[in-house]
């Protein structure tokens, strides 16, 4: 019967909407409801009871404070049991992306930002998410325009600026023809807290030791000056894409470890505020 038309023009139409079924619009005629126009575009309104929507939003809250503890495992868990109570409610969704995204369940982070956006299409906050899990993919591309997206949303935002400046840097590194996937920005590096917290604990592995006394060894074509030396951040930087591609040749296990480090801390050290 849908789109069917009025068969009284002459009373006020009474629109009924009926949970699951859609939206019926009666008119009175000889104190008789008729059935003028039917409609199945309604979305099913939520089944959940006042009490199951209060439950749920404790369990939210026990998620949050979960993730402040780390314990990503057990903040899925109650944003999951969230969910099952009141399965309409986006933030469960973009709250459970988030703890995914910490025990690298990527894919898993990006099918709840996906939820979510369904729910809520002007939800800033899953289009940031999803572009997290998606730069930790290398789906630079698709990242840029979930970062885009959600600063549309929320201009503002300093940390979606952030990671859409890094997403469209590799993306750009990605595909220029003689890129090697290897370009480090030294000035970024050296103002980044995470790098420099990484680089100190490297600095300590008697094996990275080893290895950078002898390049630089054959790098200055003379004795090496002692690894102390090299403790100092300076010295690092100092030595720059030579250095880096030194490694790259010599040790490459060793570089891509120093990748995904500066990356997943990168993307996670801005702290997120959980709703």
């Amino acid at each position: 019967m849908k789109g069917t038309k009025p068969v009284c023009r002459q009373c006020s139409p009474v629109v009924m909407l009926v949970s699951g079924i859609g939206r019926m619009t009666f008119c009175v005629v000889k104190k008789k409801h008729i059935l003028i126009s039917f409609q199945n575009d309604i979305v099913p309104l939520s089944n959940s009871v006042p009490e199951d929507v209060g439950k749920a939003d404790q369990l939210k809250d026990e998620g949050n404070n979960h993730m402040k503890e780390e314990n990503y495992t057990a903040a899925v868990d109650c944003y999951t049991q969230a969910i099952e109570l009141d399965p309409n409610n986006a933030v469960y969704y973009c709250n459970r992306a988030a703890a995914q995204s910490k025990l690298s369940h990527y894919t898993d982070a990006i099918k709840d930002c996906e939820k979510a956006i369904a729910i809520d299409s002007k939800y800033s906050k899953a289009y940031g998410r999803m572009g997290l899990a998606l730069t930790a993919m290398n789906k630079f591309e698709e990242a840029v325009t979930s970062y885009q997206k959600a600063l549309d949303l929320d201009p503002e935002n300093d940390s979606y600026k952030s990671n859409l400046k890094i997403a469209e840097q590799k993306l750009r590194e990605v595909a220029s023809p003689t890129g090697t996937g290897l370009s480090f920005d030294m000035a970024s590096l050296i103002n980044n807290p995470a790098f420099i917290t990484m680089a100190a604990s490297l600095m300590q592995n008697p094996q990275v030791q080893q290895l950078m006394s002898g390049m630089m060894t054959n790098a200055i074509g003379g004795p090496a000056a002692g690894v102390g030396g090299l403790t100092d951040l300076s010295s690092l930087i100092q030595a720059g894409q030579q250095f880096a591609q030194q490694i790259q040749q010599q040790n490459p296990e060793l570089i891509e470890h120093l990748r995904n480090h500066i990356r997943s801390r990168t993307f996670s050290s801005s702290t997120e505020e959980h709703s």
